[in-house]
């Protein structure tokens, strides 16, 4: 009897050990992408939660739970901060927001917070220019050890 010379195209059956093991590999990799995935998407997202509370606190009137929230030193008092969060400071009335981005810089210690607020409820959309022009973009930081708030260093 003759044997058949298989060509380097030609197939045969798989074997169902590396069926499985192709399988398995497969899924492992497939879980470790979503897994990324996740992690990466929710990254910062105990940083964007503190800056939410600061910010609905604010636009609900509550200066001094957002105080708290931002939880000041020393150099930082009550009336620096109404100065610049205040109804009548220099981001103030906050009404709404608008998160925009999150990052963590190179070396850094916290996340920088980069949001939108505005005077006006609801947030205006973008072809409103007349309430776009009030609204003003903030970088907050967020240390991460304490999730204490401040201005970027």
């Amino acid at each position: 009897m003759r044997e058949a010379n298989l060509g380097l195209l030609d197939s045969t059956a798989e074997e169902p050990h590396s069926k499985l093991l192709r399988y398995a590999i497969t899924t492992v990799v497939f879980i470790a992408l979503v897994v990324t995935l996740i992690f990466w998407l929710l990254r910062f997202h105990t940083e964007k939660q503190t800056v939410k509370h600061f910010l609905d606190a604010l636009a609900a009137g509550q200066t001094e739970e957002a105080y708290r929230i931002w939880k000041p030193q020393s150099t930082y008092s009550y009336k620096d901060f109404l100065d610049d969060w205040g109804p009548n400071g220099y981001y103030g009335p906050v009404k709404s927001y608008r998160l925009e981005t999150a990052e963590h810089p190179k070396g850094g210690t916290g996340v920088i917070v980069v949001v939108e607020v505005s005077p006006y409820q609801p947030f205006p959309n973008d072809s409103d220019a007349l309430k776009q022009s009030k609204t003003k973009e903030v970088r907050i930081w967020v240390e991460r050890s304490d999730q204490s708030l401040s201005f970027p260093p």
